[in-house]
């Protein structure tokens, strides 16, 4: 694969993914003040930067030596690679986790004319300055300690990105079974509100029946006291009547109560690597779960201001 071979480019990976999670957690700390492990895995690495350094290698190999091109090279190569992955977990895993919506110039959130700009820059910065003494030090290791190191690191790796892709898909179940609960509470709630209303209706008509009863019966009374007992007010049966609605009242209250313990089920269901993916990517947004992943990020803030 032009001047590397296969080993060497996957310990470029590493390296960069590495030197990229530093980037990026000093950056999201420093902004935040305060820790934040960030990215996809837990290890020490940002497979998107490992693989869009590689990438920006890939392409600029062929123009080596040609400024310009180099940064255009880089510009495209690491766009497609951003939008492309970017799609890609947002199409599994229902969330998006960066988004430059906020950004000028950007397409669908997942890639940014500023994002790509610098890409290109980046690409300069790697190709002409940071991969030199990388590049040297990678080609000068033994075959023995480089295959040795490659061995633990994808071990590392692979476990690591299983872990991470079942926290994940646990989150978008976890985003779904919540959005499902509160869409059926909220149902709920509705035809609870309508059933209240026409109980009001009715026994507003229950009074004004009982109004009209009483003072046809004191009218009555006073002039055929001689039939007071026959002219009793028959206010059991109104009241039958109304007590009939209360079973489906209570029986909707039930329900409400049952899908209020399954909405606390789901919430309350928190691993650590899920935990731990919410906290890496504060950023996250999702398009369809929207409501439920802000939740989420509020109630894991929420635990982490308590634990402090």
């Amino acid at each position: 694969m032009y001047t590397y071979d296969l080993p060497q480019w996957l310990m470029f990976f590493y390296v960069y993914c590495f030197a990229g999670w530093i980037f990026e957690s000093a950056y999201v700390t420093l902004r935040t003040k305060h820790f934040v492990n960030r990215g996809f895995l837990r290890a020490p690495m940002l497979p998107l930067y490992g693989t869009g350094a590689v990438v920006m290698l890939w392409v600029s190999i062929p123009v080596r030596g040609n400024l310009v091109l180099t940064y255009f090279a880089g510009v495209i190569g690491a766009t497609v690679l951003e939008y492309v992955v970017g799609v890609g977990m947002e199409a599994l895993f229902k969330v998006k986790y960066w988004d430059y919506s906020d950004q000028r110039f950007h397409f669908q959130g997942i890639i940014c004319l500023s994002s790509s700009i610098a890409w290109g820059f980046l690409t300069l910065l790697l190709t002409e300055v940071i991969h030199r003494p990388i590049e040297r030090w990678v080609l000068g290791m033994p075959d023995l300690m480089l295959g040795l190191f490659l061995g633990s690191v994808s071990t590392v790796f692979v476990s690591d990105t299983i872990v991470s892709v079942k926290a994940a898909l646990d989150l978008r179940k976890m985003l779904e079974g919540m959005t499902r609960v509160r869409a059926e509470l909220e149902a709920m709630q509705v035809q609870l509100s309508l059933a209240k209303m026409e109980t009001r209706d009715q026994v507003e008509e229950f009074r004004e029946n009982v109004e009209e009863r009483r003072r046809r019966y004191q009218e009555a009374k006073r002039k055929f006291t001689e039939r007071l007992e026959a002219l009793h007010i028959p206010t059991r049966a109104q009241l039958e009547e109304l007590k009939e609605l209360l079973p489906e009242h209570s029986s909707l209250l039930d329900r409400l109560r049952e899908k209020a313990l399954e909405y606390n089920r789901i919430t309350g269901r928190t691993s650590f690597f899920r935990e731990s993916l919410l906290r890496g990517n504060p950023g996250a947004s999702s398009a369809k779960f929207g409501w439920a992943l802000k939740e989420l990020q509020r109630r894991g803030k929420e635990r982490s201001e308590e634990s402090e």
